[in-house]
């Protein structure tokens, strides 16, 4: 495990002190430095990536915080003194996650593959009138073994991809009324696995060579190229969007996974895989060190800025195409300001 280095983190701490003094205008100016190195490294866990944080008075918002890495996410954020909205597929398994954790919590829920349940969870959030801290898109489904489809494109797009995308945009001004709002957006080193010309944009619904592992990787392609588009629509603000990996863990993320495989990871998991704790490391790392203000842009793993293992993690012309063709698949759930509407090149 990597030393714990307090001299750092206290020298972020005080930073992060200063720039809460400063206005909106000021911080804009700093916004998309390069990021620092950080201490932590594969092992380190979300407990320890926090040690010392006072998260009082902020707010953040989790999907999937119901099991896995949204709901350890969600207890270490509560733990520090945040509030934490919960957000899962049903308001019972919502209720259940809050009612387990100790701190300041809120249920939400809605299910990613209806988009109009996205809406609605957004309204609610919005309803309760504090600006959010942080929106961690943390929820996500994994190797469908058969081809489905949502909306007309391939499910596991739909799902970890376009429900997303609306939550953003659905929330996007209230992350934007934080002092330095931060989105999260899980991505993965599965996005290697995506097809040889990046998103099919000619054939999202995966009509011909569907594989469930490419089809995820697609996903998570897009998860990344999401948050790269976003970060250059947040430029010249205080608001912030980056994409992390949160490594391999033996969470219900790989229920669709043949059983051996399931089997298997049980079995000989603690030999490769991380635990939950250190799983949820570097999403609560990227959503809460104050050293990472002004970090606009970039792709975490073990909590630490890295280029992505394809060319096409960093191709802006293919993130802004994205974005554009997302906002054509869900232009009735968007805000009208932002429904058809794209940020100028």
């Amino acid at each position: 495990m990597k030393r714990f280095d307090r001299r750092t983190f206290v020298q972020g701490a005080g930073l992060l002190s200063v720039l809460a003094c400063l206005p909106a205008s000021a911080l804009a100016q700093i916004i998309s430095r390069t990021p620092p190195i950080s201490p932590f490294g594969a092992d380190s866990t979300a407990e320890q990536v926090t040690e010392g944080l006072d998260l009082s008075g902020k707010t953040y918002a989790i999907t999937g915080a119901n099991s896995g890495l949204g709901f350890e996410t969600m207890r270490v954020l509560a733990m520090r003194g945040g509030h934490v909205i919960g957000i899962a597929r049903t308001m019972e398994k919502a209720e259940e996650a809050c009612a387990s954790v100790s701190g300041k919590t809120t249920p939400a829920f809605l299910d990613l593959e209806d988009l109009q349940s996205v809406v609605n969870c957004a309204a609610t959030i919005r309803a309760l009138g504090v600006p959010l801290d942080g929106l961690v898109c943390n929820a996500g489904i994994m190797a469908l073994p058969e081809r489905e489809l949502v909306h007309g494109v391939e499910k596991q797009f739909a799902v970890n991809h376009l429900g997303h995308f609306v939550l953003i945009n659905q929330l996007k001004e209230t992350v934007e009324a934080a002092p330095q709002g931060r989105f999260v957006i899980l991505s993965s080193m599965a996005h290697r696995r995506a097809p040889d010309e990046g998103i099919k944009f000619e054939d999202l619904a995966f009509e011909q060579d569907y594989s469930a592992w490419t089809a995820y990787g697609h996903s998570k392609l897009a998860n990344a190229l999401c948050s790269l588009e976003l970060a250059r629509r947040l430029s010249g603000t205080s608001t912030t969007s980056n994409s992390v990996h949160p490594g391999v863990i033996n969470t219900n993320l790989g229920r669709h996974m043949p059983w051996y495989v399931q089997w298997g990871g049980q079995l000989f998991g603690w030999a490769f895989m991380k635990t939950t704790e250190e799983g949820a490391a570097t999403q609560t790392y990227v959503a809460t060190n104050p050293g990472l203000v002004g970090v606009n842009g970039v792709y975490f793993v073990d909590c630490n800025p890295d280029p992505g293992d394809t060319p096409h993690m960093q191709d802006e012309a293919m993130a802004r195409r994205l974005w554009q063709v997302s906002e054509e698949l869900t232009r009735d759930y968007l805000p009208a300001a932002a429904a058809g509407v794209s940020a100028p090149a």
